[in-house]
């Protein structure tokens, strides 16, 4: 092929009718250069290098020496592969290696063990509910935008919803806000025309959990979520990721539907979130027609205020340094051996009994119990 080559034929040409390609031609056409045939190596050549040249065990002692000094007396407080050279330079102790070689060095030695982020995959969605989790139960979350204000100056609430599964949303305005009768209504017609979830997620807003004021005191949300049958979970304050769902689409739609219409008035505001709405379910029905199956909704449901509940409640919680949550305005000790970390509480309503089990992101499926409790119910459950 190489005589060939320097015979005046076509690279392409002589590749073709050897049957091999282009690149490999051109491999030994450089491997040959400018020499004669019979002076060419002509023999395969590994592609590792032939022999590995390693740093000396006692310039790589040097290194984590001159480290552990710079960590401890470095009136800069640098000790990086960077400030390493320069101090091996300083001392004049031979050649120095390069910064690459060092930082290869710090790595191999295991001195930056203890500086490496462990990234670990991601739990299921739903891992702390078992049944969310294993797709037997939908999950429906529910939030508030608060504080947009019309170009008029009058200001608004928008009440949203999103299941996690079926990615099912719903949207509504709210003016002057949004108010439990108001979540009530749009939560009663949001589950009429979709069918009833497993779960109903809230964040800790008393518009949803009910007062603060009385210890084990609920409110109207609650009871109706019980009364059909949802459970109500509550997520614990100040915590990210489990609102995820439902954050992603309250900035899904600000940009796609107020930050087009602030300057409208709410009738027109609804309209263009009915659209939205509509358009979005369209976009996602494989994925809503392959969510957990929901039930329908009673068409003769009465809820009597004056009646206790009857159901379960989920309450997710982080403990304090004690092992202890704060659970209706009532603080319970967890273990003192889980502190600073994560329980699911099941408030059993008919038993009268509160559980706690653990969670860990790291390991989603092991939730053990830690504990339970008798739950003494309030003289009046609705205020």
């Amino acid at each position: 092929m190489v005589a060939a080559v320097r015979s005046g034929a076509s690279q392409r040409s002589v590749a073709r009718r050897s049957g091999v390609a282009l690149a490999t031609l051109q491999l030994w056409l450089a491997r040959a250069a400018d020499l004669p045939l019979d002076a060419v190596d002509w023999s395969d050549r590994p592609s590792i290098a032939r022999t590995v040249h390693r740093t000396p065990e006692a310039l790589e002692d040097l290194i984590l020496e001159v480290r552990r000094f710079l960590h401890d007396e470095s009136a800069l407080g640098e000790f990086g592969p960077a400030a390493i050279r320069r101090d091996l330079e300083v001392r004049q102790l031979g050649p120095v290696p390069s910064t690459r070689t060092i930082a290869r060095v710090l790595e191999r030695r295991g001195a930056l063990d203890g500086r490496r982020r462990i990234r670990r995959p991601a739990p299921p969605a739903g891992w702390h509910l078992p049944e969310v989790a294993e797709r037997v139960a939908e999950l429906d979350s529910f939030d508030v935008i608060e504080g947009l204000r019309f170009q008029g100056g009058a200001t608004l609430d928008i009440l949203t919803a999103m299941s996690l599964h079926g990615s099912l949303p719903g949207s509504w305005v709210a003016m002057p806000g949004v108010r439990a009768t108001s979540a009530v209504e749009a939560m009663e017609g949001h589950w009429r025309a979709g069918g009833l979830p497993g779960y109903a997620q809230f964040d800790n807003d008393t518009r949803f959990l009910g007062s603060p004021a009385h210890t084990n005191a609920i409110g109207r949300v609650v009871r109706f979520c019980l009364a059909l049958g949802v459970a109500p979970v509550f997520t614990p304050p100040r915590e990210m990721g489990f609102q995820a769902a439902i954050e992603a689409f309250n900035g899904r739609w600000q940009r796609s539907i107020w930050d087009r219409t602030w300057a409208l008035g709410p009738t027109e505001l609804q309209a263009h979130s009915d659209r939205f709405i509509a358009a979005w379910r369209a976009r996602h029905v494989l994925r809503i027609e392959s969510a957990p199956t929901r039930r329908p909704y009673p068409s003769d449901l009465a809820i009597d205020l004056r009646r206790p509940p009857s159901g379960r409640l989920v309450f997710l919680r982080r403990t304090n340094d004690a092992g202890t949550v704060q659970i209706l305005q009532i603080h319970y000790q967890v273990s003192r051996l889980w502190p600073h970390r994560l329980v699911r509480a099941e408030l059993d309503l008919d038993a009268r009994r509160l559980q706690f089990f653990g969670l860990r992101r790291r390991e989603p499926a092991a939730q053990p119990l830690l504990g339970e409790t008798e739950f003494e119910p309030p003289g009046r459950w609705y205020r």
